[in-house]
């Protein structure tokens, strides 16, 4: 069939008579919607398209996922399903009335699907209206809705059904990134009592108990009172409800979350967070300039830093007139909360060739190779991201025809510029209990979970992600014995640390210090900001040398001993990603950022950290491993508290955090939080932690790992790991068995057997491929190891993603890109053409290998 006859108007519609007779032979692939099902009327599920694109949506009524018009006929081929609701939203011109004024309506009178909209639907000029239809392939037959006379009974239930579900990103858990808030009933007409109140920009406390934390600002009257009590003891005596009760001011916003972006609201009269799409004019009636506002490490805000002195305002390139990009690689991606640093990742990401021909360039065949249900095929998401930012349809610069200027006004039409990353952002935090929430998050940690995701599901005989991949040699030395080990690892990113004592401007640090602390006490505005001056140099430098081994265990001895690890490359990587380590954690454990300033290099050179192994005159350390110490006493264990502290801030129990460093091996909070992962649905998850007898010790710790298969199977917990830095899940396995499922040794063991056995049990691997459906879920290399790529060490600078704020868990986070000789910002949905790249005030920074 030609397209052209495919996607023809209304001479296909049906008389009324014979429309019963000509959906029943469709009825049984027709389904209404139960209470589970997740309804795509908002998004294709290969593209961005939706109801307002030009050709609509098209919902299939059996499985309900919506697809555009551009992909409607690759799923009725597929499979077979002949039956969809097109959805069409339409912009129109309004009535005018007798006045010359557009015709008042009634509100969302022909509005009717629960799409996103904008304070564009209150315009003047023009109106939103919804249709829908339903569409019989292949002979494209229309029948308008509502039809409720001529249709079966089935077909309208399922139509109506269908209309009215929610987003299907809309969960039942509270903490879900997909409960999303809803606008208050009272933002619109919120009364604002003109009583002179005005906000201070710090020092608060609740009037009624003086306490300086979890102060809640009421909106109607300007109260500052405290919140309600939480279960760990923090939080407040709950005054801002009982003003509530005794006034019924329903909204408050809580002091110390208000940024450039937004704040959180809570309505008492509602019980629930909500948003307040007016929230930047009701804090100004209190004299609270949003764009001016950053967050403290202590909650507290100050809105007086001078401009271009705050990192919000000079990262954002705030104050500068800068220029709207459009077309291929300029689209922007809309913030879904707090989504903004999957946004800057994400942008990076695509920006690198390997990733573009990977996804972009393999879009045709892993669309026609994706499940039934591509929303949960992780290629298949990101081929549609990838394209969504690289083609060009979802980035078009404003029209400026005169004709068009005249039916509605330029400045107030409604623009579809950027995608809305809500399908890609679902499936890609599933199951995960940080990325999955509304919360801000850490874009490196990000970074690590899509190179995990792109290492399980490769696209083909080479992974993207084999351009970040590096190999790290630590050699450690016995400062005793002077014997030292080599061992290697794999990394993906440079973490640099920040030499805070290297500051060029001491002096004007300790001046601005004093007079910030004196302006604290006597409460008034603070100082101008004087940001530290850290030398690249400096960094590099801490990087490179020894740093103290916590606990060494000196096989030479027999002992624990003093002992130095040193860091070297054992391989340079196509593309360098290099961390600023600016966050860090106080006395009292609150996490902080490091405000400071690092002149980064355009050009890099690290060749003389290129690792040399073992030297002459060297002589290593005996491969014994330590004895197996059980203390008696539980709480006598070495649990790295820090790892369980990391780990208890992201909400698990405290018990819970302390067993799974234990069982991990104390190897790091990213290890353990795998291994939380894995047990949290047990029911003895959040139980203390119950040291075995030493005979079971062995046995107890593989199974608190991972249920251990027959003939002492590794755990899959264990062997996931090693897989997804790069090895082949049959050399995981025969290392974990090599050393007794010990993760650390394993990964020793890998490198030190280059070679390993080429000779596989047939019986292990049957109980491999019942064990894990994903066995092969790594292409074949030819090689046992890590995949490589390695080359010399220059380097040019081609992106960098920077933070605002001063925590991880929150702020905000940009992404600067060079392309096509010249820098741009990736705002969120904003992109435009930089005319002040901060690359001094870099979180993450992307650099590309310089040909030799």
């Amino acid at each position: 069939m030609q397209r052209a006859a495919l996607f023809r108007g209304g001479d296909a519609q049906m008389a009324a008579g014979d429309l019963g007779e000509l959906l029943v032979p469709y009825m049984p692939t027709i389904r209404v919607p139960k209470s589970g099902d997740r309804v795509y009327k908002t998004e294709c599920a290969f593209s961005y398209d939706s109801p307002d694109s030009e050709g609509g949506l098209y919902v299939c009524m059996n499985t309900f996922l919506g697809f555009g018009r551009e992909h409607i006929e690759r799923h009725y081929r597929k499979t077979g399903q002949c039956v969809y609701l097109h959805l069409k939203r339409h912009v129109i011109e309004k009535v005018p009335g007798a006045s010359g004024g557009a015709l008042p309506k009634r509100r969302n009178a022909k509005l009717f699907l629960d799409l996103e909209t904008s304070s564009d639907l209150n315009s003047d000029d023009f109106e939103y209206e919804d249709e829908a239809k339903l569409i019989i392939f292949p002979d494209h037959y229309e029948i308008s809705l509502p039809n409720i006379e001529e249709l079966p009974a089935l077909v309208t239930i399922a139509c109506d059904a269908l209309l009215s579900a929610k987003s299907p990103y809309r969960k039942q858990e509270p903490d879900s990134w997909e409960e999303e808030l809803q606008a208050s009933k009272h933002a619109k007409t919120l009364l604002q009592l003109d009583n002179g109140v005005r906000i201070p920009p710090s020092g608060w406390k609740c009037s009624k108990c003086d306490l300086r934390e979890n102060l809640w600002l009421n909106l109607t009257d300007g109260s500052v009172l405290c919140g309600k009590w939480f279960f760990d003891g923090s939080g407040g005596n709950g005054h801002a409800m009982e003003h509530y009760k005794e006034t019924g001011y329903p909204l408050a916003v809580k002091l110390g979350t208000i940024t450039p972006d937004g704040a959180d609201v809570y309505s008492f009269d509602e019980e629930e967070p909500v948003l307040d799409p007016h929230i930047a004019k009701h804090l100004a009636h209190f004299g609270i300039d949003m764009l001016q506002m950053q967050v403290t490490e202590n909650g507290l805000r100050d809105n007086d830093i001078k401009p271009r002195v705050s990192e919000w305002e000079v990262i954002q390139e705030a104050g500068v007139k800068l220029k709207p990009m459009y077309g291929p690689g300029y689209t922007g991606m809309k913030n879904l909360g707090n989504s903004c640093y999957l946004n800057a990742v994400m942008q990076a990401i695509f920006s690198i060739p390997e990733f573009q021909r990977a996804y972009v360039g393999n879009l045709p065949r892993i669309f026609d190779y994706s499940p039934l249900d591509p929303t949960q095929d992780f290629n298949t998401q990101m081929a549609k991201l990838g394209h969504g930012l690289l083609s060009g349809q979802y980035s078009k610069p404003p029209v400026k025809s005169e004709l068009i200027e005249q039916v509605m006004k330029e400045e107030h039409k409604p623009q579809h510029n950027g995608i809305s990353p809500r399908m890609f952002k679902a499936f890609i935090s599933k199951g995960h209990p940080e990325f999955s929430s509304n919360r801000q998050q850490d874009a490196q940690e990000f970074f690590l979970h899509l190179i995990n995701l792109v290492e399980r599901n490769p696209v083909g005989s080479e992974n993207p992600s084999d351009v970040f991949r590096f190999l790290v040699e630590e050699r450690t030395q016995c400062c005793q014995s002077r014997k030292v080990r080599y061992t290697e690892r794999v990394d993906y990113i440079m973490q640099l640390p920040v030499a805070m004592e290297a500051a060029t401007n001491k002096d004007e640090l300790i001046a601005y210090e004093l007079k910030r602390r004196e302006a604290e006490a006597a409460r008034r505005p603070l100082p101008e900001l004087v940001r530290a001056k850290i030398p690249f140099r400096a960094c590099l430098q801490v990087f490179s040398e020894p740093s103290n081994v916590e606990d060494f265990w000196s096989s030479a001895l027999q002992a624990k001993s003093a002992g130095v690890k040193t860091s070297r490359f054992a391989s340079f990587p196509e593309y360098l990603v290099v961390q600023i380590k600016k966050f860090t954690f106080g006395l009292d454990w609150i996490p902080k950022k490091l405000d400071v300033s690092i002149d980064m290099p355009d050009f890099l050179d690290i060749s003389h950290l290129r690792a040399r192994g073992l030297q002459p005159g060297e002589e290593e350390l005996p491969d014994i491993a330590p004895p197996i110490v059980i203390p008696d006493d539980p709480k006598a264990l070495d649990i790295d508290e820090s790892s369980v502290m990391q780990l208890a801030e992201m909400g698990f129990p405290l018990e819970a955090c302390r067993k799974a460093v234990y069982y991990t091996g104390n190897l790091g909070a990213e290890v353990a939080f795998n291994w939380i992962i894995a047990h949290m649905e047990e029911p003895d998850f959040a139980e203390p932690l119950v040291i075995p007898a030493f005979g079971e010790v062995a046995s107890s710790g593989a199974a608190a790992l991972g249920a251990v298969g027959l003939d002492n199977q590794p755990p899959e917990e264990m062997v996931a790991i090693i897989i997804s830095m790069g090895f082949q899940r049959n050399l995981a396995i025969q290392a974990l068995k090599a050393t007794n499922n010990n993760l650390e040794r394993a990964l020793e063991w890998i490198f030190s057997h280059p070679d390993p056995e080429e000779e596989s049990d047939p019986a292990l691997d049957t109980m491999d491929m019942e064990n894990n459906a994903n066995a092969n879920i790594l292409a074949e290399t030819g090689s046992e190891g890590p995949r490589i790529k390695d080359g010399p060490g220059r380097y040019e600078l081609f992106g960098f993603i920077s933070h605002m704020g001063t925590s991880t868990m929150s702020g905000h986070y940009v992404c600067h890109l060079r392309k096509e000789g010249r820098w741009v910002i990736y705002n969120d949905l904003r992109v435009c053409a930089s005319e002040r790249p901060p690359k001094d005030l870099g979180y993450i920074y992307f650099y590309h290998r310089i040909p030799s």
